[in-house]
């Protein structure tokens, strides 16, 4: 029986392929789901806000999105030579409050998509923007990350063909 566990807002978890990764009441966050399938094993990090945390406070860093993603880089213990063997995909940033001036999903948004651009990880699939809540089921054994939209059945985001 797969493990189940479940990744919090701002939390980075990383597992092998007895473990389904799991994230809920994905809003404004983003989801950072990257798969290894050279290790067979993955890892998700949900993200609140971009940037980078500030040296200054003892908050929870890895609410921010610059030191969520070196976490789960770190996590996965992937070598920067072997970030193009690396599987991402995004899940999240919805305004789901629907307020006109709201900005942080998109500011959201923005900062994930340079950080990954920056470290030249690929992007496989993504669900972002909108106003739906999501969640996240991420089966590592069989290569499968699935979403769903304010509690719709699951669908498939992206599968590892190698695993066909």
């Amino acid at each position: 029986m797969k493990k189940i566990i479940n990744v919090l807002t701002g939390e980075v978890k990383a597992a092998g392929e007895n473990a389904i990764l799991k994230s809920a009441a994905i809003g404004s966050c983003i989801v950072v789901a990257a798969y290894y399938p050279q290790k067979n094993m993955g890892a998700i990090a949900h993200i609140m806000l971009p940037g980078k945390a500030s040296k200054n406070k003892s908050e929870n860093k890895f609410k921010y999105a610059e030191d969520a993603i070196n976490e789960l880089l770190l996590q996965l213990n992937v070598n920067t030579s072997k970030y193009h063997d690396i599987n991402i995909c995004l899940i999240g940033g919805g305004n789901v409050l629907k307020r006109k001036d709201d900005s942080i999903c998109r500011h959201n948004i923005k900062s994930v998509l340079e950080i990954l651009a920056r470290k030249k990880l690929k992007i496989e699939a993504q669900a972002l923007g909108g106003i739906k809540r999501r969640s996240v089921f991420f089966d590592i054994a069989k290569g499968e990350i699935y979403f769903t939209e304010d509690g719709s059945k699951e669908m498939l985001l992206w599968k590892n063909e190698d695993k066909c």
